[in-house]
């Protein structure tokens, strides 16, 4: 394991057992690991999801509710806080596969 994921995954247990939650915990892990993104820390909880030593119900919630915000969100998470709009590129998303779709299509008539 990477020694910044080990801190983060270090941080992040620390965090859950300590009472912080959503937010609070993803800002305590960043001021301690300055290198630190959604995608580590998705990683990180999911490995600590794994670990049979942990068996707090708590902290184990706090940890998956953590690492599936920031598996799902992201990238967009992180653009959302640099101030970008993903909705544009999310329409523009959404269009390809209609065009997509109508290839496989002529494939399969073939």
């Amino acid at each position: 394991m990477g020694d910044a994921k080990k801190k983060i995954y270090d941080y992040l247990i620390e965090g859950a057992t300590s009472g912080l939650t959503d937010d609070a915990l993803y800002s305590f892990i960043v001021k301690k690991v300055p290198k630190a993104n959604s995608k580590r820390i998705a990683r990180a909880g999911f490995l600590a999801l794994s670990d049979p030593t942990l068996t707090d119900r708590t902290v184990l919630n706090v940890i998956y509710a953590l690492a599936i915000k920031h598996r799902l969100g992201g990238d967009a998470l992180e653009e959302e806080g640099e101030g970008g709009d993903s909705s544009t590129e999310m329409a523009e998303t959404t269009s390809s596969p209609a065009e997509g779709s109508a290839t496989t299509e002529r494939k399969r008539k073939k």
